[in-house]
């Protein structure tokens, strides 16, 4: 059983538009990802997120209605499977309701249209025709009755005679009738391009749809010249003045502005809509234009294949077009679409780079130009990836922890040829480097503190094992180190330092407690433990110090104008006291930790008599000791009481909700790492505390939708740090490692951080050398000279600490040949001397050139790299193969697994010497069409084939050496990619957006079942995946989701793929059911049937056995009420169900 989550939701932008959706006085940005719809607002130049929706369902159609009299738009949108529905802004709720739902079944044996423009609304909002199969329209229209003019009527799906359109728009007219223009190809391998209008209604009431017969309704028939045009522009008309009319010889009749433009890649063309007269214009250069946007009647933006935006004009005498003009405006990213905002601000949505906010500067109409104001990233198309940061650096085993997840680098290769880059993606909260106070080594602690007289924090003291040392900050964030603070002793470890009220100073050290004026530097009382003895622990408000001495003896002391001993206690050899605390928002309590029995106590700190205890193990085996503790208001008031935090030896932080007598009930028990974790108190202005937890994988704890969240920070290295705000650094905290030390602002919440590495060129394939802590990539760049498109492709180096490239690229090809790369992997081999070297292995393919004939024998290669001392790539051997080489896998014993164009081949490879090697062939296996990706596990290798699914086969090194196919999934599937997840369990991905867990049932009782890999779960996930990392995570003994793999998508998607702990797997099937039976999402489309299988072949009614981490989720966000309702029966309490799902949530 398998369970699926994404830890970076996509962000490629298929569809965009400006609409008035939110009110009739402003115009907002709709955006359409890959299964989300967003609102966004514009604000001083700056778009700013105003909503966020998820729908069940892959948006393929996004447009705006108008409704009869009304001052707001509403939303049209469809998805993959034929699903339609209508949204409209609810003010009072702040939020999208469902106004209509449609449902188009399909028809599968028809060919899916190939036009630009699926779903079309006419220049009045009114009318919408659907596109969606080859020689069939939709139509529809909104209801005119005022009741129900937010309503679409279904007026007719008509054929069409143009079967093969590539575009469509809706012209400008003045009758009323609303009038649409098809271009199309008289057969698909035609090279031809041809126009035609029609009326969409045959009546004058516009009610009946027309019959779009091409011999009766065909208004305009006509050829066009460039015969690789695609896509029409209509023209508005403008206030003539002289009224013209029809013209019974249109041989004589002008041109004028009202019609449509038809866009070539090589020459323009105008045609009036009304005389049919056209006006021709040719292009400085050939161009493949793929969106544009209306700026003005006679100007439109024009965006190109390769990024380039331009500005169309016509050119006009009056209202008669004179000819067109076209002029490059600047570079952007490739765009998807344009939406022009008004006020020369232009958003460029994009799939293939980051999605733009620019600022356009058209005064100067012979030169325009832009500027960028604000870029939405945008990691998608996901081709490759490569894992790192899991854990373990000492080896390729990608180890990592449940609980660290979060703490994973994945890096990408992103974009398409020019907006291609290199992301590096965490999710965490995320630490912004603001100021570096240099190598520290040894911090055992810090603590903020201020001058006399300061109301901003402008010290800094650094404690370490033998001595402390005092930093001083200046307004401006200038810094000195200075020899004395308050009388602070400074030749000692430091174990607390505060500021108290009245301008005092209280430090403590192993050996006394001090208070000080923080002017002047005197003593004005000091306490020591007495002879021979040592305080172990302390902790401070601003009333009281509670101390432990020799881990003994319990002492508070009252921080009044001295310090006064209060209360002392001895507690015992018998059972040390191991931590201590006094609470910052509760003055009076305190709380204390101890060794043998593993229990905390509620102390009232004048009397340290305990008010409530707690014991903290759960069996007689257990001996975990609690190690730091806090006390605080987590949460708002108004929604919880204080919280109790004990960090346990074993890594674990227990909690307990605090009661108004200081009670403790509502324990719950969370895995933070696996050694004690250490709280750094972080207040904030709302008057709560977050806590920074340090461990080996750092998280902070905060609170945040009404509950508690631990979050994985991105500063893995972080042994103290303390709040720092500072009149230069405000809102602050100071970060020490094992090394250095850091000034760090940190976020105020979750989420995915990205960095990017712009390189220019298209990153197909990624791979990472932990011994030489590079990635290596194989890169493919285009382009333009002297009008012909030139494709290189290289091998280059970056380094994975500087996140920046290192040495020389090294170009591919041969001459006159142009070699596309396919494959990189990294790999330990043994060179000549026989010591381990990691190795780059490159597979490439050659583009046919039919100019070469069919002789060519060599059609790819086999390259391996090495790194010499400059970290320069170079090659050491090159293997000419008969054909392309897609994938590479390792298979130890220094063999490699190559899948060339029709079959896939084991070879060992043996360096001869530092510039020479050979690969020797062992054994082949010829799959049924063409190999996608392979996955090697042991003997086996997993063979996804283009068509045919995946098949299993089993290496025998004899002799003789054979492959042998020993199982095979029997259904046809487009495979994308394959990878082991465990066991004998693969898990494959198709071009469908399909996932399937394919099993192979070794101890069948027949020869067949030992042959037919059996699938085992399936789901649609919506998005095409293109690659597959296993990843090998260590888990608890109660865990009930397995980490496997990470998913990497076309739309920019990043997922963890796990398996489920059998004795969890029924519990949560059934709530995954009972919750998508609850929650509601826009355009009420069933969990169920968004979530099924699909293909040509099959199309399943439910998901199988496969939980969706992101349903799961919204479980914490319905009300309490339905909480309640779901677990009715279910056997856990709704409290249980949200700690369940906040501890899958926390795993990525």
């Amino acid at each position: 059983m398998a369970y699926i989550a994404p830890i970076h939701r996509p962000t490629s932008v298929r569809h965009a538009l400006s609409s008035h959706l939110l009110s009739p006085d402003e115009e907002s940005l709709v955006l359409a990802y890959a299964n989300r719809i967003e609102i966004w607002r514009l604000s001083n130049e700056t778009l700013v997120k105003t909503h966020s929706k998820v729908i069940n369902g892959s948006i393929s159609m996004l447009q705006k209605l108008r409704p009869k009299d009304q001052q707001t738009d509403i939303l049209f949108v469809g998805t993959e499977r034929f699903e339609q529905f209508t949204l409209v802004w609810n003010p009072a709720l702040g939020q999208l309701d469902t106004l209509e739902v449609f449902v188009d079944s399909g028809e599968y044996h028809m060919r899916d249209s190939l036009s630009h423009d699926k779903c079309l609304v006419d220049p009045d909002g009114r009318y919408l025709a659907m596109h969606l199969w080859e020689g069939v329209m939709t139509v529809m229209r909104l209801k005119t009755l005022r009741s129900k003019a937010q309503d679409l009527e279904w007026m007719a799906q008509v054929r069409l005679s143009e079967l093969f359109v590539l575009a469509s728009a809706f012209l400008h007219t003045e009758t009323g009738h609303p009038k649409i223009a098809l271009l199309y190809k008289s057969r698909a391998d035609a090279a031809d391009a041809k126009l035609a209008t029609y009326r969409l209604t045959s009546d004058d009431s516009n009610r009946e749809a027309s019959r779009f017969d091409a011999t009766r309704d065909r208004e305009m028939d006509m050829d066009v010249a460039d015969p690789a045009a695609a896509m029409l522009i209509p023209v508005r008309k403008v206030q003539e003045e002289i009224k013209r009319h029809n013209f019974r010889n249109v041989e004589t009749a002008k041109a004028h502005l009202g019609g449509l433009i038809v866009v070539g890649e090589t020459r323009l063309q105008y045609i009036d809509e009304v005389t049919r007269r056209k006006v021709q214009s040719s292009l400085d250069r050939a161009c493949i234009f793929v969106a544009w946007a209306e700026y003005d009647p006679t100007h439109y933006l024009l965006a190109d294949d390769y990024g380039t935006l331009h500005l169309l004009s016509i050119l006009t005498e009056g209202v008669e077009v004179r000819g067109m003009q076209v002029r490059p405006v600047g570079t952007t990213s490739r765009a998807s679409g344009l939406v022009y905002l008004g006020g020369d601000l232009l958003f460029v949505p994009s799939h293939y780079g980051d999605s733009q906010l620019v600022q356009l500067d058209l005064g100067d109409r012979k030169k325009p130009k832009l500027r960028v104001l604000q870029t939405l990233s945008n990691i998608g198309p996901i081709l490759d990836f490569a894992i790192m940061d899991m854990g373990n650096r000492e080896s390729d085993s990608q180890l990592g922890n449940e609980y660290s997840s979060g703490q994973a680098r994945i890096v990408t290769g992103s974009g398409v040829y020019k907006d291609g880059s290199l992301r590096s993606v965490r999710s965490g909260v995320g630490l912004e480097d603001v100021g570096l106070l240099g190598e520290i080594p040894h911090t055992r602690g810090l603590f903020s503190l201020t001058s006399d007289g300061s109301s901003k924090v402008d010290t800094l003291a650094v404690s370490s094992l033998a001595e402390t040392r005092i930093f001083r900050f200046d307004p401006d964030g200038e810094v000195e180190e200075v020899n004395a603070h308050g009388g602070m002793v400074l030749d000692q470890q430091t174990l607390l330092a505060t500021n108290l009220p009245g301008g005092r100073l209280l430090q403590v050290t192993a050996v006394a407690a001090s208070l000080t004026d923080g002017d002047s530097g005197i003593v004005l009382s000091a306490w020591s433990p007495g002879a021979g003895k040592t305080i172990t622990n302390a902790s401070a408000n601003d009333k009281w110090l509670l101390l432990s001495v020799e881990g003994t003896s319990l002492v508070s002391l009252n921080l009044g104008d001295i310090l006064q001993t209060v209360n002392e206690k001895n507690v015992g050899s018998n059972n040390e006291i191991a931590c201590v605390h006094a609470a910052p928002q509760f003055p009076d309590i305190g709380v204390v930790g101890f060794w043998a029995s593993g229990t905390v106590s509620i102390v009232r700190l004048h009397s340290l008599e305990p008010m409530h205890g707690q014991t903290l193990r759960r069996t007689k085996e257990d001996s975990s000791i609690p190690r730091d503790l806090a006390l605080v208001q987590m949460l708002a008031p108004d929604v919880g009481g204080p919280t109790l935090f004990i960090a346990m030896e074993d890594g674990n932080v227990v909690t307990f909700r605090v009661g108004a007598d200081f009670s403790l009930s509502g324990r719950k028990s969370v895995i933070l790492g696996t050694r004690e974790a250490r709280f750094h108190l972080l207040p904030q202005s709302s008057g709560v505390y977050n806590i920074f937890a340090t461990t080996n994988h750092p998280s902070l704890i905060y609170g945040a939708e009404n509950r508690i969240v631990y979050s994985a920070v991105t500063a893995e290295e972080a042994a103290c740090v303390c709040p720092f705000d500072a009149e230069a650094f405000p809102d602050c905290i100071v970060v020490a490692t094992d090394s250095e030390m850091k000034i760090s602002r940190i976020d105020n919440e979750r989420r995915a951080h990205v960095r990017s590495l712009p390189m220019g060129e298209t990153i197909r394939r990624i791979a990472h050398s932990p011994r030489e802590k590079v990635f290596g990539l194989g890169c493919i760049k285009r382009d333009v000279t002297h009008n012909e498109e030139v494709v290189q492709s290289s091998f280059m180096l970056v380094d994975e600490v500087l996140f920046d490239r290192v040495g020389k690229a090294f170009p591919l090809g041969l001459p006159g040949v142009t070699e596309l790369v396919e494959a990189v992997i990294c790999a330990e081999m043994r060179d000549a001397n026989g010591a381990p070297a990691e190795r780059f292995f490159v597979g490439t393919s050659f583009l046919p050139d039919p100019s070469m004939g069919t002789d060519v024998v060599t059609r790819g290669r086999i390259l391996v790299f090495g790194i010499d001392r400059d970290r320069n790539p170079y090659l050491v051997f090159a293997q000419d193969l008969k054909g392309g080489c897609r994938c590479l896998a390792v298979m130890g014993n220094n063999r490699i697994v190559a899948a060339l164009t029709k079959t896939v081949v084991v070879s060992e490879y043996k360096e001869e010497d530092t510039t020479s090697g050979k690969l020797t062939w062992i054994a082949s296996y010829r799959p049924s069409s063409y190999p996608v990706s392979i996955a090697v596990h042991g003997k086996h290798i997993a063979v996804a084939d283009l068509t045919r699914s995946v098949s299993l086969v089993e290496v025998d090194l004899g002799p003789p050496a054979k492959m042998v196919e020993v199982a095979r999934h029997f259904q046809s599937a487009w495979s994308t990619a394959v990878c082991h997840i465990g066991g004998d369990s693969y898990l494959e991905a198709d071009g469908e957006g399909n996932l399937q867990v394919l099993r192979r049932n070794a101890d069948g009782v027949t020869e067949e079942n030992r042959r037919r890999l059996e699938m085992t779960s399936e789901m649609n996930l919506g998005e095409m995946v293109n690659q597959i990392r296993p990843i090998s995570v260590e888990t608890s003994m109660g865990a009930l989701i397995i980490p496997r793999a990470f998913l990497g998508t076309v739309e920019g998607g990043i997922y963890m793929f796990g398996s489920i702990a059998a004795h969890a797997q029924e519990l949560l099937l059934t709530f995954q059911t009972r919750l998508a039976e609850e929650v509601q999402t826009l355009g009420d489309i069933r969990f169920s049937a968004y979530r099924a299988f699909r293909n040509r072949e099959r199309e399943g009614e439910e998901p199988f056995r496969f939980l969706d981490g992101e349903l799961l989720e919204r479980f914490l966000d319905v009300d309490e009420a339905v909480q309640h309702k779901i677990c009715d029966g279910l056997g856990p309490t709704a409290e249980d169900m949200r700690n369940i799902v906040e501890d899958l949530r926390r795993m990525h």
